[in-house]
């Protein structure tokens, strides 16, 4: 049996489109949801189809990577808070207060389409509020939370509001929503050498013991599932991933919409979803 997620990655690229035209001919509001329920009719038997292949030996591995997935892990650059409050006359507050609204919003469709882990790098000033107003929906949808980045620098309220929130989600599974506060790419990188370099001052490990997988449990994203994540969305137009991820990035297809941060809704995110199933991964493999 394949799992649900395996189901949904699957499906959706099969549906969304005929999905879409049959909203418009039925005057059904396309959402989210309405998407999803397609998809649940569909997936017994897609299961069953899949369970048949398997048993007559037609189930290749070159035929499931031919096929457009969801990616498990989301990371997201949401630029473009203060341009978008100028070009409406509003003071940048306003623009920040709409990003952040817009980061639950699209953690929210995130989860319901069935992607694992999604990455928001955002902005200190509004996280207390937003973590207090928003917990009731962490712990309904059994959403974990964990927060990345240099924590010497955050207010001691928002530290323990932190820690509070990551304590009271932490044995959720399946959804991972990691917020990065003051992360930066090069620090990561750094306190993992550091990390490395005193564990092999002290003999707990050898220098040749360490290889990718070694520095990759010392990153800060050694919290999540999947690490490395498969999409990185920057909005705002900037083609450039700003210090964010550097190491984590090296396989991830980069995705870079003209759209400001807090205009980035559930057709916007559906369409870089649709992007990434058009891609052909290569991981570093020629084709």
């Amino acid at each position: 049996m394949v799992s649900l997620f395996s189901v949904v990655s699957t499906f959706i690229a099969i549906v969304l489109i005929p999905g879409l035209f049959i909203s418009r001919r039925l005057s059904v509001p396309f959402s989210i949801r309405n998407i999803l329920r397609f998809i649940k009719l569909a997936a017994s038997q897609n299961d069953n189809d899949e369970e048949r292949n398997e048993k007559r030996g037609t189930n290749t591995m070159g035929e499931k990577e031919k096929r457009g997935g969801l990616p498990k892990h989301v990371a997201i650059i949401l630029d473009g808070n203060r341009r978008w409050a100028q070009k409406r006359g509003l003071g940048t507050s306003d623009g920040h207060k709409a990003g952040a609204r817009r980061v639950i919003e699209n953690a929210k469709d995130c989860f319901a389409m069935g992607i694992n882990t999604d990455e928001v790098n955002g902005l200190m000033s509004l996280f207390e509020e937003n973590f207090r107003s928003e917990m009731p929906f962490f712990q309904r949808d059994k959403i974990k939370i964990s927060v990345i980045g240099n924590r010497t620098k955050i207010p001691q309220s928002l530290l323990g509001l932190i820690r509070e929130t990551e304590e009271a989600t932490k044995s959720y599974e399946g959804k991972h929503l990691i917020l990065a506060i003051d992360y930066s790419g090069r620090f990561d990188i750094m306190q993992a050498c550091k990390s490395l370099a005193e564990k092999a001052k002290n003999g707990l490990i050898q220098v040749e013991d360490i290889d990718e997988n070694v520095i990759d449990k010392e990153l800060m994203t050694n919290c999540s599932e999947f690490p490395n994540p498969d999409l990185l969305i920057r909005t705002s137009g900037e083609q450039r991933i700003s210090n964010f991820f550097l190491w984590q990035s090296a396989y991830t297809e980069l995705y870079f919409p003209n759209v400001l941060w807090p205009d980035f809704g559930e057709a916007e995110y559906l369409e870089a979803l649709t992007w990434y199933q058009q891609r052909q991964r290569r991981f570093g493999r020629r084709v």
